[in-house]
């Protein structure tokens, strides 16, 4: 992921950077803020590319976008972009469609189109997980996203709340992913955006099954990821919170050679791994640190991670802290 960051600007130049920084990163924008966060102006994005869709985590204080008729014609590169916000409020206006929205909303617009946004000048900081990727590769005819313009798909509930917390995890995981795991995630989140706006249209007939069932296991996982130290996380559960059968849910894992109970035990041993090797936790005691990830027992706890790692999670503990001595 590369970062950009107002940080080392001089304090009067960083609004004027951080417009260029717009420009090359999307397309050209009259930005706009308030005299008195212009002289104090903070900003930073990380960028990762996924393929053909660009996914940017941005971080800023209070200002508005506008992109008008005279920049389209400037600069038009055919794009969509979609928004999820992760910390704030914001607004947008296109095509007389004037909205609102906050954390876990989508909002989709077209920015060879003319529109305006801005964050909500309430918050200090607002933080927007930013989606740009060809019009050709949602499996949607253009008049229909064209319908979608500005209209806020809910991230509270339905489709919309399974394609959120998707994001939403993308969001937060975005400086972890390789350039392998980045080429995967690319199909991977098409497939949950088109699903999300296919059933906002109420057209879930026009997206392919097969790229419905990979929107839906890319849900299933954030989901299991968002509620891996909750004990009560059974596929019983996850079958129920995404309103299929507990029969559909095993055939979904069966076809990428996984079973359910196995992917979510493989998860949470991951980040008991994780939090073994990390020295800040080193005074944790190892059931305390089973028991976060949802391992009640000890001696299961023991044998599972024997079992995948070739280790007890005292030993792998102790080869970690030789190694952070070194």
């Amino acid at each position: 992921m590369d970062m950009v960051s107002t940080a080392e600007v001089a304090a009067g130049e960083r609004f004027a950077f951080w417009r260029e920084v717009n420009a090359k990163l999307w397309v050209p924008y009259d930005l706009r803020c308030a005299p008195e966060v212009e002289g104090a102006f903070q900003a930073r994005a990380g960028v990762s590319e996924f393929g053909a869709l660009q996914a940017t985590l941005m971080t800023s204080m209070p200002y508005a976008v506008h992109r008008t008729p005279k920049l389209i014609r400037q600069a038009d590169p055919e794009v969509l972009k979609l928004s999820c916000l992760v910390r704030g409020e914001a607004m947008i206006t296109q095509d007389r469609q004037c909205t609102d929205f906050g954390v876990g909303d989508l909002i989709l617009y077209d920015p060879s189109r003319p529109y305006q946004a801005e964050f909500t000048p309430d918050a200090p900081a607002s933080q927007l997980l930013l989606l740009r990727f060809p019009r050709s590769l949602l499996p949607l005819p253009p008049r229909d996203l064209r319908r979608l313009s500005a209209v806020r798909i809910s991230g509270n509930r339905g489709v919309g709340a399974l394609s959120s917390q998707y994001l939403l995890q993308l969001a937060q995981r975005m400086h972890e992913f390789s350039p392998s795991d980045t080429a995967r995630l690319s199909t991977l989140t098409l497939d949950v955006l088109a699903t999300a706006l296919a059933d906002a249209l109420d057209a879930g007939s026009e997206v392919p099954p097969h790229t419905r069932r990979r929107a839906l296991m890319a849900q299933i996982r954030s989901f299991i990821h968002d509620h891996l130290g909750d004990p009560a996380l059974t596929p019983d559960a996850v079958a129920a919170a995404h309103h299929i059968s507990l029969r559909y849910l095993h055939k979904l894992f069966q076809q990428e050679g996984d079973t359910v109970a196995g992917w979510i035990r493989e998860r949470r041993l991951e980040q008991c791994r994780r939090d073994l090797a990390n020295p800040h936790l080193a005074a944790r005691p190892i059931h305390a640190i089973a028991a976060r990830w949802a391992f009640t027992s000890p001696a299961y706890f023991s044998q599972a991670f024997r079992s995948a790692y070739g280790l007890s999670p005292r030993q792998y503990r102790q080869q970690c802290a030789t190694v952070h001595a070194d």
